[in-house]
């Protein structure tokens, strides 16, 4: 073989070799950008700190009101059964004529003590209740991470789930009404430090 196709074939080799290191490479970070998650650095006495935070607005009224153990939602500061004893529905929405968007408008009515609004206004749905009353930190720690108890969410979707625009509409209470004990921005930052450090519940 002369030394002049021995230098071909030499380049060759070589520029095959760049391109598929190339490849490989490329591969690589695109693999690694796919598979990126949440990071969870797991610290058991911070997430469970944080938990008592985000369990406190949970069991506000603003909270606890549509996540009724019964199927009628609470209402007012002292959380009692609602005056025109609307039932849950198949949807969460209502049954019959009776539904939640029939006085819970997209925006809060004007005046004191008048139904709050949200374009989403409704209660969990009948196959998955997400009740909160009643429940300890504990439990509903537990019952939050459940798939199979908390709407099919996974750890993406609950942290998404903090600004859920029926979620930030307990901040938007209408007159007359107490607000949740951290502002929305505290609740937040608890909510997801529970969930990126290891989401582990207070002891029972």
């Amino acid at each position: 073989m002369s030394t002049k196709i021995k230098f071909i074939w030499i380049a060759i080799i070589l520029v095959s070799g760049i391109g598929l290191a190339f490849t490989v490479s490329k591969n690589r970070i695109v693999e690694k950008e796919y598979v990126s998650i949440v990071p969870i650095k797991k610290d058991s006495v911070a997430s469970v700190a944080a938990f008592k935070q985000v369990y406190k607005v949970l069991m506000s009224p603003r909270c606890v009101n549509c996540h009724p153990k019964g199927d009628i939602p609470l209402q007012g500061d002292n959380s009692v059964i609602h005056s025109m004893q609307p039932k849950r529905g198949k949807d969460g929405k209502g049954v019959y004529a009776m539904k939640c968007a029939n006085c819970h408008q997209p925006s809060n009515s004007p005046g004191l003590h008048t139904p709050p609004g949200n374009p989403e206004w409704h209660l969990p749905p009948a196959d998955m209740k997400m009740v909160f009353e009643g429940k300890t930190a504990h439990e509903l720690a537990k019952q939050l991470v459940n798939p199979q108890l908390n709407g099919h969410k996974d750890l993406q979707q609950l942290i998404a789930h903090a600004d859920d625009g029926l979620v930030k509409a307990g901040w938007n209470m209408g007159k007359g009404r107490t607000a949740p004990p951290l502002t929305h921005a505290q609740f937040k930052k608890a909510w997801i430090t529970w969930l990126k450090t290891g989401a582990y519940a207070p002891a029972k």
